[in-house]
């Protein structure tokens, strides 16, 4: 039985189990793993003052495979009220992701709340959603909780989905609000894809993220739209809310290729 998306290995390294794994391929993962865990490692680098990830860009350098994997994390960019830091993934010698935070200071400032609820019916009302894509153990079965309309079901694109995760990131640790946005927000492309993915593939590599606050509680709304262009890119989006209202948006860029 799984009980985490990825187990401690020692000497600071960590090994994806089967509940990271794409929904393309048994051997590679899902983009939301690597994103989550470089997440983790930026919140944590060099808390001298309280501060705010407001935007966390992804690059997937090569598919990350079931391997152990390494996070490195250094300031890019130092300051009081700004700052960039990098946390990248490594797999033995070889890079395989990389993320940039832009960090913006917290302070105490009165400006005027603007409401905007979340766009679809609460999770609770929903039933649970796994999608199509290959047989066998992935991330979107086993690691969240995605919960949609009944007519997006199976092979129907249901372009929006409340996602909560199921599984811990590590054994025992509680996710931070980053972390649960994160596990959500590499779902754009796979819940709006407007081709069958079954016949065409729309993987992206790369993953922004801009969020405005942390989302409140264990739910969060990917409210999602694809584009596909017949020079064989593309580009997903996801309005992302928690159960009170609006929390970011995250974008992808996709290499759209036919399927073997």
């Amino acid at each position: 039985m799984t009980e985490s998306i990825f187990e401690p290995a020692g000497q600071g390294l960590v090994v994806p189990t089967e509940a990271a794994l794409s929904p393309w391929s048994a051997q590679a993962l899902h983009g939301s793993p690597p994103a989550m865990l470089m997440a983790r490692e930026i919140e944590r680098f060099q808390p001298e003052q309280e501060m705010f990830v407001t935007r966390l860009t992804v690059e997937l350098l090569r598919p990350v495979g079931m391997t152990p994997l390494a996070v490195r994390c250094r300031l890019v960019r130092p300051g009081r009220k700004v700052q960039l830091v990098e946390a990248s993934l490594w797999s033995g010698e070889q890079e395989v992701a990389r993320a940039t935070a832009l960090r913006i200071r917290r302070a105490e400032v009165d400006v005027p709340s603007i409401a905007e609820p979340p766009t679809h019916a609460s999770p609770e009302s929903l039933g649970e959603w796994t999608g199509g894509y290959r047989d066998g153990p992935a991330y979107h079965v086993l690691a969240v909780d995605i919960r949609t309309p009944s007519e997006g079901r199976g092979w129907k694109a249901p372009n929006w989905a409340w996602f909560r995760l199921k599984l811990p990131l590590l054994p025992g640790e509680e996710p931070s609000g980053l972390v649960r946005i994160c596990a959500a927000a590499d779902f754009p492309n796979g819940i709006s894809f407007v081709v069958d993915p079954r016949k065409t593939s729309f993987i992206n590599p790369d993953l922004s993220v801009y969020m405005n606050r942390l989302p409140v509680g264990e739910w969060v709304l990917v409210d999602a739209k694809t584009w596909l262009e017949r020079h064989g890119t593309g580009l997903a989006e996801g309005a992302l809310y928690d159960t009170e209202g609006r929390v970011g948006r995250s974008i992808q860029g996709l290499l759209v290729e036919p399927r073997e």
